[in-house]
């Protein structure tokens, strides 16, 4: 195993998440979306389920978890296969200071890298624009529960790869061991 990288004072370290950051994870998405975030239409995407492998992130500052973005393993109704970017959430405290459009050009640029298609999100069209995501080729598809259509984004990695794609997005990823799926009940 690896030692960590170690970042000088007030330095951000986005990194791999690790076991330990789950905590820290999971208060910091607390307080950026709210307790009813298991709510949500993504979270049927993600429920029971593992990031896609080398696709959780974690950002460190002196030691302190100050961001995470996590991508997911889907396909579509018509069986071609995406990613779901999200949660992405950032402390108050670093908040419009470029960590979020930092982190998701890293995972967008390992997405494309790694061979991935595309990547589909819910989320403010104007914010993810810059980014390349649009309502662009979403039209036929549908989340598995309800989504503002207007929020319902895509970013085709490869040309093509969400053109005329279709049917209600569903969990391809790998399943949580049994003892996290008991932790999240």
């Amino acid at each position: 195993m690896h030692p960590l990288p170690r970042p000088q004072q007030g330095e951000i370290l986005i990194r791999d998440e690790v076991p330990r950051d789950v905590f820290a994870r999971e208060v910091l998405l607390d307080k950026a979306f709210g307790l009813n975030r298991a709510r949500k239409s993504s979270e049927r995407l993600r429920e029971n389920r593992l990031p896609s492998e080398g696709f959780a992130f974690t950002a460190m500052r002196d030691n302190v978890l100050v961001g995470t973005l996590r991508l997911w393993d889907i396909e579509t109704g018509d069986g071609r296969k995406a990613l779901l970017l999200g949660p992405i959430a950032i402390s108050a405290s670093m908040r419009s200071q470029g960590l979020g459009g930092q982190m998701i050009r890293m995972a967008l640029q390992k997405a494309a890298a790694s061979g991935h298609d595309a990547v589909i999100l819910v989320g403010d069209e104007p914010y993810y624009r810059k980014f390349g995501f649009s309502v662009a080729h979403m039209e036929a598809l549908d989340m598995p529960g309800p989504v503002d259509k207007a929020r319902f984004l895509g970013l085709e990695l490869r040309e093509g790869a969400l053109e005329g794609a279709s049917g209600v997005l569903r969990p391809a990823g790998r399943p949580a061991p049994v003892a996290s799926r008991r932790k999240a009940a």
